[in-house]
Protein backbone atom coordinates (compact mmCIF):
# COMPACT_ATOMS: atom_id res chain seq x y z
CA UNK A 1 0.00 0.00 0.00
CA UNK A 2 0.98 3.60 -0.52
CA UNK A 3 0.66 6.55 1.31
CA UNK A 4 -1.49 7.97 -1.76
CA UNK A 5 -3.86 5.63 -1.09
CA UNK A 6 -5.01 6.92 2.30
CA UNK A 7 -7.88 9.50 3.47
CA UNK A 8 -8.08 12.15 5.99
CA UNK A 9 -7.30 10.84 9.82
CA UNK A 10 -5.81 7.82 8.59
CA UNK A 11 -2.82 6.68 10.49
CA UNK A 12 0.31 4.62 8.85
CA UNK A 13 4.10 3.56 9.19
CA UNK A 14 6.26 4.71 6.89
CA UNK A 15 8.09 0.69 5.33
CA UNK A 16 9.87 2.46 2.38
CA UNK A 17 10.61 5.01 0.13
CA UNK A 18 11.07 4.53 -3.20
CA UNK A 19 12.30 7.70 -4.64
CA UNK A 20 15.20 9.02 -6.25
CA UNK A 21 18.34 10.12 -3.75
CA UNK A 22 17.18 13.71 -4.22
CA UNK A 23 13.45 13.41 -3.10
CA UNK A 24 14.62 10.68 -0.31
CA UNK A 25 16.88 13.89 1.24
CA UNK A 26 14.26 16.15 1.30
CA UNK A 27 11.82 13.83 2.47
CA UNK A 28 14.31 12.61 5.42
CA UNK A 29 15.42 16.87 6.41
CA UNK A 30 11.13 16.87 7.20
CA UNK A 31 11.18 13.50 8.76
CA UNK A 32 9.76 11.47 6.76
CA UNK A 33 11.66 8.05 7.08
CA UNK A 34 11.21 4.46 7.19
CA UNK A 35 9.74 3.40 11.00
CA UNK A 36 7.84 6.97 11.51
CA UNK A 37 4.33 7.21 12.17
CA UNK A 38 2.40 9.67 9.95
CA UNK A 39 -1.15 10.87 10.37
CA UNK A 40 -3.24 12.34 7.19
CA UNK A 41 -4.06 15.65 7.77
CA UNK A 42 -5.98 16.86 4.77
CA UNK A 43 -6.11 16.25 0.89
CA UNK A 44 -7.02 18.19 -1.69
CA UNK A 45 -10.43 18.16 -4.25
CA UNK A 46 -8.93 14.76 -6.76
CA UNK A 47 -6.16 14.05 -4.56
CA UNK A 48 -3.88 16.09 -6.03
CA UNK A 49 -1.98 16.93 -2.35
CA UNK A 50 -2.24 15.68 0.78
CA UNK A 51 -1.10 17.11 3.98
CA UNK A 52 1.14 14.29 6.30
CA UNK A 53 1.72 14.86 10.10
CA UNK A 54 5.07 13.24 10.94
CA UNK A 55 5.91 14.17 14.95
CA UNK A 56 5.13 17.49 15.21
CA UNK A 57 5.63 18.99 11.58
CA UNK A 58 3.05 19.31 8.63
CA UNK A 59 4.21 19.07 5.11
CA UNK A 60 2.18 18.88 2.47
CA UNK A 61 3.39 16.54 -0.89
CA UNK A 62 2.10 16.02 -4.53
CA UNK A 63 0.37 13.10 -5.09
CA UNK A 64 3.45 11.52 -7.32
CA UNK A 65 5.61 11.92 -4.38
CA UNK A 66 2.90 10.17 -1.76
CA UNK A 67 2.83 7.02 -4.61
CA UNK A 68 6.69 6.72 -4.18
CA UNK A 69 6.00 5.77 0.08
CA UNK A 70 5.41 2.54 0.91
CA UNK A 71 3.10 2.22 4.25
CA UNK A 72 1.66 0.30 6.67
CA UNK A 73 -1.78 1.36 7.79
CA UNK A 74 -2.27 1.56 11.75
CA UNK A 75 -5.85 1.01 12.74
CA UNK A 76 -7.87 4.22 14.34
Amino acid sequence: MVLSDLHKGDKAEIVKIHADKALKDRLTSFGVMRGEALLIKGCSIAKQTMEIEVGSTLIALRADEASKIEIEQIDN
